[in-house]
Order: structure tokens, then sequence, then C-alpha cells
């Protein structure tokens, strides 16, 4: 007794020596012979040893002895299963113990196990060792159990997963076996009609989406056949290799089933994002046929993610395309409902959430069911219009082609002198069917008055002829009295006698199209805004009333041009709205002082002409020149606001008999540029002086365009003094123009025509540079205890040029210059014109290093408000503060600017000094510096040079 108490010590203690695992089998199950089918999943043990041997401790038998049981492994497995079944019947039982390879259910999603033999052997506690049963599709193991015995068991397993293990009665599960094989057969039957139904439909139709659906039903043939153990009877496949498989197919489905929705859905003809996903998604398809070989469980776990979001973004573009009006993409909704809702169960079924036996079979039923929905959705397209590819013959084509243009037929028989055309011509001109035909000659009583020759011409030409097109454009009348306008393209054809037996075409309502050209060719020469002849039909009138007086000397055109003053400043301040409002009310006030023989034209933006007939007495034209122009004067209002404009204006008379219009309208241009210059709001008339004037400008133009290249552009500088101590401070950089001819030109002779002809950035930009290296210069050559500064005018194109923050970065970066000595003198008027757009600019000008002075501060209306926003570091005060009245005082302004500057933190340089007391008062008021004549004129660099040497300056005498 002693001896079998010790024995369970005995064998741990050799199972510890030996590093064997030990085990229990737990509570033995209570098989009965009524009972046909017991699942025994959650009672086996699954144990993990260190090596391939395994100690277990037998459930208890029928006299309650505990006994040992070591099973060595036959395949150096370390995976087991434990477990013990009891007959506590008086009979003796035979059962299956049944393990499948593969089971859908809990296999998983990302790293899904795809099915092996599982079962190495099956080891009993007493009793004969069970006899393994073939099958393709499972492990079979048969065990019999004697009345009153209970056996443990020990399997050794392949893998650490066992999906199932149930317990069969033999019959029990051959009838299982039978009618799942039956089910089997019927799917698979059904997937291999549907995917031979959608070849041969392919066969039928060519397009794309039927070799798309064809090659669906064929991948899913192929993954039922896999799952359903088909492939593997027929080809006797192994274990590994049936997982490779299902790894493909699964791969393939997903694949086909994405080449569907694409092909279906056409989304290679607009969509070029869409085929380019669609391409590089099916290359990842593909590749997993590869990787499967390497590993089946990595490609089928993407496989499966690519096959739940191709079915949910796939519903979300059915969706979407549903929604923009695709009508083919409405017929795949419910389709493609039924596939998502079948991935949900997918998903639910291989994460282990659904366990039903009957889930796996019937899921992939399902997935037969929804490519017969896809199968019958593409049955609507094939068979759609019941006109089937290339056995349209040609007459039908054409037949089709007519239709589809919506051109309407024009038939005349001419041997009958019968016209035919189509229902749908009388009905757009809203006549009673049957009035067009009849006659050819009935036609002219519906034709317009101007093609009724033309038409009845190109008749009789076809006929003469008997060859040849007919292309003609008509009007035809409509029931309410307007024209619709047609093009009639018609060709003879030609009877056995050589003579024209009817004339067949085509009328096309052109209605529209000639609507357009007319329109295009009215805005070819009107103005948009006003309606008025534009400058190219203005002068083509003019060309003809000039041709008309040289045959009638009654006929004396006049030409009057008429440019607004200040309009620009008028539509920055209003906007462009306004401003084309402005243009429309003084385009009606110009035309009602008008007579009806007169011509009123839009040359430009803010520039109108006249060519008057009315008047012929230069007296009275002049005179008539001023009732325009007081016109022109009367107050605008709108908003509660006036504007007030005027205009100068040019006249010219034909008495110099001109040899053309432009010559004409040019004359006229320069007696309106004349009266600008003199201060505008004038009428002058044209003088062959003028031309003169004009050709001097030209010269003065041609020359300065060329002044930057010959070198003809001097730099000099005058001198700003500090007053603290009458020591050079900085310098002004004023530009003067050499000119071969004229002599030394100051800069309000040539800057202005440098502003029209758009010289003045080159110029700035050239004054810029040269100031800047001038500079650094000085301030290597002569070390000051402050450096000295220097100011560069900037003109109003300059600050609007974007290019300007690059063009000082690069002229800082090419002379190294103390920060801030590089100073941009901007104008009061000049910032104010767009404050918001300024301060920016300003702010990134300091921040490369620039200095900023305020010029003419004073003179304009600048807001307080927006100064402070200024980034300036100096004030220019404008001479009109600097110099004393007729009482020999300053204006009492002067003492507030300088206080103010001071407050902002700026420097104040005042200008226009021209005296000694003058620099000494202003010392007195705070002002820091000062400039002017009697400092020093603007000079030569050579010049500044010495006079930076010197220790002070003292005033000129």
């Amino acid at each position: 007794m002693g001896l079998l108490r010790a024995a369970p010590f005995a064998a741990l203690l050799i199972a510890s020596l030996f590093g064997a695992t030990s085990g229990h089998a737990g509570e033995a199950v209570n098989v009965r012979s009524d009972v046909t089918a017991i699942d025994l999943t959650g009672v086996v043990e699954l144990v993990k040893t260190e090596t391939d041997t395994i100690q277990v401790s037998a459930a208890p038998g029928a006299d309650g002895i505990v006994r040992r049981m070591q099973q060595p492994a036959r395949e150096g497995s370390t995976n087991w299963a434990v477990f013990a079944l009891a007959n506590s019947g008086d009979e003796q039982i035979d059962r299956l113990i049944v393990v499948p390879h593969y089971r859908m259910v809990g296999s998983g999603l990302f790293l899904p196990d795809l099915g092996l033999s599982r079962i190495v052997t099956i080891s009993p506690s007493s009793g004969e060792r069970p006899e393994q049963q073939y099958s393709a599709i499972a492990d079979l193991y048969r065990i019999t159990l004697d009345p009153g015995t209970v056996v443990t068991y020990i399997m050794e397993l392949r893998t650490d997963r066992l999906p199932q293990l149930y317990l069969w009665e033999p019959d029990a599960y051959k009838d299982k076996i039978n009618s799942f094989t039956l089910y089997y057969g019927i799917v698979i039957g059904i997937a291999g009609l549907l995917a031979l139904f959608l070849t041969i439909l392919f066969v039928v139709k060519g397009s794309v989406m039927f070799p798309a659906a064809a090659a669906l039903g064929w991948a899913v043939l192929v993954y039922i056949g896999i799952d359903f153990g088909f492939w593997g009877k027929v080809f006797d496949m192994s274990s590994d290799a049936e997982r490779i498989w299902r790894a493909s197919g699964e791969a393939v489905l997903a694949a086909t089933l994405l080449v569907f929705l694409f092909a279906y859905l056409n989304l290679g003809r607009w969509h070029v994002r869409y085929m380019h996903i669609t391409l590089g998604w099916l290359a990842g398809l593909a590749a997993l046929v590869v990787i499967a070989l390497i590993d089946a469980s990595i490609a089928s776990g993407i496989a499966r993610l690519s096959l739940v979001c191709i079915a949910f973004l796939g519903f979300g573009l059915v969706v979407y395309l549903s929604t923009h009006g695709y009508d083919r993409a409405v017929l795949l909704i419910p389709t493609w409902f039924l596939l998502v809702v079948w991935t949900v169960a997918l998903v639910m079924t291989v994460m282990g959430w659904v366990t039903n036996d009957i889930i796996g079979p019937a899921l992939l039923g399902g997935l037969v069911l929804i490519v017969m929905l896809i199968g019958f959705t593409v049955m609507q397209h094939a068979f759609a219009g019941g006109i089937t590819n290339n056995i349209v013959t040609d007459v039908e084509r054409r037949a089709l082609a007519l239709t589809g243009a919506g051109d309407m037929i024009w038939d005349w028989d001419v041997s009958s002198d019968s016209v035919y055309t189509s229902p749908e011509t009388e009905h757009l001109l809203g006549l009673k069917r049957g009035t067009l035909e009849g006659s050819a000659a009935q036609w002219l009583d519906v034709l317009h008055d101007l093609d009724r020759d033309r038409f009845r011409a190109a008749l009789d030409n076809v006929l003469e002829q008997r060859r040849g097109r007919l292309t003609q454009d008509f009007r035809l009348r409509t029931a309410d009295g307007h024209y619709l306008w047609f093009m009639l393209k018609a060709r003879p054809v030609v009877g056995s006698d050589g003579e024209v037996m009817r004339v067949v075409g085509t009328l096309t309502d052109v209605t529209e199209l000639k609507t357009a050209e007319e329109r295009l060719l009215h805005d070819a020469v009107h103005d948009n805004l006003t309606g008025l002849p534009n400058r190219q039909l203005f002068i083509d009138r003019l060309e003809s009333m000039l041709v008309f007086a040289k045959s009638d000397p009654a006929i004396r055109p006049a030409v009057v041009v008429i440019d607004l003053d200040r309009f620009k400043q008028v539509n920055d301040s209003v906007g462009i709205a306004v401003g084309d409002s402005i243009l429309l009310t003084l385009a009606r006030r110009l035309g009602r002082v008008l007579k009806p023989q007169d011509t009123l034209a839009r040359l430009t933006g803010d520039q109108f002409a006249m060519i008057l007939l009315s008047e012929q007495d230069p007296t009275r034209l002049i005179a008539f020149s001023e009732t325009i122009r007081r016109a022109l004067r009367a107050p605008i209002t709108f908003n509660n606001r006036e504007v007030f404009l005027t205009a100068s204006i040019g006249l010219a008379l034909s008495g110099g008999q001109p040899s053309s219009s432009e010559e004409m309208l040019k004359d006229a241009e320069l007696a309106m540029y004349h009266a600008k210059r003199i201060g505008g709001d004038r009428v002058e008339q044209f003088k062959p002086t003028m031309r003169a004037r004009k050709n001097d400008r030209l010269t003065l133009e041609s020359d300065l365009r060329r002044a930057l290249e010959r070198e003809e552009i001097t730099i000099l500088y005058q001198p700003i003094v500090r007053l603290e101590d009458r020591s050079v401070a900085g310098f002004e950089a004023l530009a003067r123009w050499d000119h071969p001819k004229m002599g030394r030109m100051s800069p309000s002779e040539f800057i202005s025509i440098a502003e029209e002809i758009g010289l003045i950035v080159d110029l700035g930009l050239f004054v810029l540079d040269r100031t800047a290296r001038q500079l650094s210069a000085w301030q290597r050559n002569t070390p000051m205890r402050q450096p000295v500064f220097a100011s560069v005018n900037v003109s109003s194109r300059q600050l609007l040029r974007h290019d300007l923050i690059q063009d000082l970065r690069n002229v800082l970066s090419r002379t190294r210059l103390a920060p801030g000595t590089l100073k941009l003198e901007l104008t009061e008027s000049l910032v104010m014109e767009n404050p918001e757009h300024a301060a920016q600019l300003l702010t990134r000008i300091r921040e490369l290093g620039a200095g900023l002075a305020l010029d003419d501060f004073g003179t304009g209306h600048s807001s307080l408000a927006y100064l402070q926003r200024f980034p300036f570091d100096t004030i220019k005060i404008d001479q009109s503060f600097v110099r004393t009245n007729n009482k020999g005082t300053r204006p009492v302004l002067l003492r507030s600017i300088i206080s103010l500057a001071h407050d902002l933190g700026m420097d104040v340089v005042a200008e226009g000094a021209e005296t000694d007391s003058d620099a000494v008062e202003l010392y007195q008021l705070g002002c820091e510096y000062a400039q002017g004549y009697v400092f020093g004129e603007p000079m030569t660099p050579e010049a500044a040079q010495k006079l930076l040497l010197s220790a002070q300056l003292e005033p000129a005498k």
C-alpha cells in the first residue's frame, strides 16, 4: 500500500529529472449512446511543453485511483491536447474524434489559420490506440469505450491552435458529411453555371464590364471550391499546397471584385485618379500570390483586409456617384449593400464572434448569390436597347447619326417640284404640319426678303451644274413674325439620264450661332461698358466722312477729343465700380448734346471722341466744345456725395485737309494734351505748331531711353547738416541728366517723361545702386563718430512694384553699409495712396536694414493714426513750414511738427534753410538736421568726399 502511495511522487520526480511537463486530464466527459455528437472544444486542455515529453495525471478511474501517463512526441512536437471520456453505460460505444483541418469560424482576420492536419497521434490511458480514418478535410480517429471505463487521451498536435474538437457517432457524422456534400455540390454547380453564363455574355458584348464580371464569377467558383475541399479531392493537394491556394484565391477574389467595380462604374474614362489607385491596388494584390508561396498566412491576412476595404470604400464611391447623377451607380447600390452586409458577417465569423457550424457554408452561398445579383445588373446593360454590337448597317448608322445631331431633313423632288422637310422644322417655326410641304417657290413666302434671291439662285445653280454641294444660310419667318436662321446642307442626286432627280440634305437651326456672331461683331467695334463705338469703329466712320468730304465740300467733319482730368485719382478714391458708373453718366450727358448725324465714341478708359457734322463754322464748333466742357463740370451725386470732374478738350477741323483719319485724330489729341499741360479744364483748337512740340517731346523720350546706356545720368549729392555741430551728417541723392544737346537737365524736366514711358523703375534702381556704392566708399574712407547716411527718393511706380524688396536686398548685399544709413525717401501723398499696402511694404524695408524718411511732411493730408503705424525713422519738413512769411515769422505749426516727430521717436530734417539765422532758429526749436543751399548746393561725389574730411561746415557766405 505504501508503494502505491509513493508512485505519484516518484513519477513527479522522474518528470522533473527528465524535463517533462506535467498536466492533468480534468473531469471526464460522460459519453452516452443516445447522444450522436459532443463538442469537446471547450473541455480539452491544451498543454505547451518545453521538451518533447509530457507527463499527465489521468482522470480517476472507476476505482478512484489517479494514474500518471508519460508520452514522448513522435514528431518532436511540444503542443499537446488532453481530455478524458467516460462510458457509464453497460454497452460498448464506438465514436469518431473529429478535428477539421480548416474552419472559417475563428480563423482570424490579420494572420489567419489557413488549415493543416493537426493531430500526429492519440495515446489512450488504457485500451487500444485509436484507429485513424482517412479524410481529406479533417483528422478522424475511431475510438472504442468499454462499459464502465474512464479513458484519458493525449493528442500530439502539429500546431498550438485547435479550432474544433468533436466526438461523433460514425453514422451521424457520415450523414452530416453527405448533407453538406449535397449543399456544396449545389452551390458549386450554381457558381459554375453563373461563371459560364457571364463568360458567354462577355463573348456577345464587348464592353469591359462583362469580362470583369466573368472573371469575378470564375474567382468565386475557384474560391468556394477550395473552401469546400473540392479541388483538394480533384487534384490531391497537400495541406501546404491547399494553404497557398486558399491565400491566392482570396487575393484573386479581392482583385476581381476591384476590377469589376472599376469597369462597371467606368472610372477610367473621366477619373484618372481612380485609375492610378486601382492599378496600384491591383499590383499589390498580384504581389500577394508571390507572398503566398513564402508565407500564406500573411498573404491571406492582407487579402482579407483588402476585401473589407473594397466593400466599404466601394459602397461609399457608389453612393457618391449616385448622388451626382450617375445612373449606372444607382443600379449597383442594392447589390453592393448586400456585399457590405456579407463582409460584416464575414468579419464577425473569422474573428470568432459567430461560432455556428452553418455560418461558413452559408457565407459562401451568400457570396454566390451576390455574384448572381451582379450578373443580373450586368444583364440590364447587355440587353438594354435590343441592339448588339457590330451588326448596325451603314444606313442605320447614318440614321442614328442624323437623329443624334438634331438636324432636320430637307428633300426636294425636282421632277414633281415637291419639298419635304421634317416636322421639327414646322414645330420650330410654330407652323401647322404640312405648311412647308409643296413647291420650292412656296418657300419664298416664308423666306426673309433679303434671302429670297440667294435661295432661288442657289437652287438654279445646283440644277445647272448637276454636281457639287449646296451650303446656304437663310432666315425663315415664324408664326409670330420674327425670323430664325437655318443652314441648308444638300447635294443633288443625278438620275441615269444625267438630270437632277432630287436635292437632299439637312436643315440646322443656327439662330443661336448667328446671334453669337452678331454679338461678337458688335463687341469687336463697341465699348463693353458704355456701348459706344470704340476706336476702330470711330476711325472707320471718320475715314468714311473724309471720303464724302472730298466729293462734297459741304461736308466738313470736325473731331473733338475729350480727356477727363484726374480721373485716376477719382477712380482710386471711390472704387472701380463707382468709376464705371461715373463714366456711364458722362457718356449719357455727352450723348444728349449731340445731334443724330454726329458720332460719339469711347477711345480709352477716360477718353471720349466725337465726329461733328452738325456744325461747320469754327466759332460755333468752339462754342459747342465749351458747352460740352460745362456739361461735364456738373457734379455727379452718389451715396450723398458729390464728385466734380473737369475735362481737357482738343478740337481738330478738317479745313487743313489731313491725309488720313488717323492723322486728324492725332491732331485732336495733340490739342487735348496741350490743354491738359496748361492746366486742364479748357478747350484748345489744334494748331500746326503743336506738331513741332510733339516731335520735340518724342525726341526727348528717345534720348532718355538711351541716357542710361550712354551714362548721361549723373548723381549729385546735397549735404544734410547736423545742426548741433554743423558737421555733415549725410546727403540727399539727386539725379541730373547731362543731355548732349540741351545741357544739364533737372529732374522736373525729365522725371515726368520717365514715368510716362515706363523708364522710372530702371532710373530709380540706377540711382539707388549708385548711391549705395558711393555711400559704402564714404563709410570706408571717412571714419566718423556716426556713419554718414544718404537718402534716395522713391517714385510711386517703384513703390507699387513687387520687385522693390528684391531690388533693395540685392543692392544691400553688394554693399556693406551701416544699418539704417541708406534711407529711402517717400512723399506723404505717395504713402497715403494705399496706407495698408504701404505699412506692410515699409516694415519689410526696415527689416532689410534700410532707413525710411517721410518727405514733404505737412503738405498732404496724413492721418496721425496712420503715421504711427508707418516705421519711419526720419521726417523731412517741407520748406513751406521752414521759410518765414511776409511778417518775418515762421508758421506756428513748425514747433508742433518737430514735437510730434520727437514724440514718435523720429529725427527731423528741415528743408529749405537759406540763412544762418534759419539754422540757429531751427536748432533752438529742437530740429536735429537741416538741408538747404545755405549749407551747399548739390555736388559731385568727389566734392562731397572733400566736404566729409572737414571737421565742420560753416554756412555759405
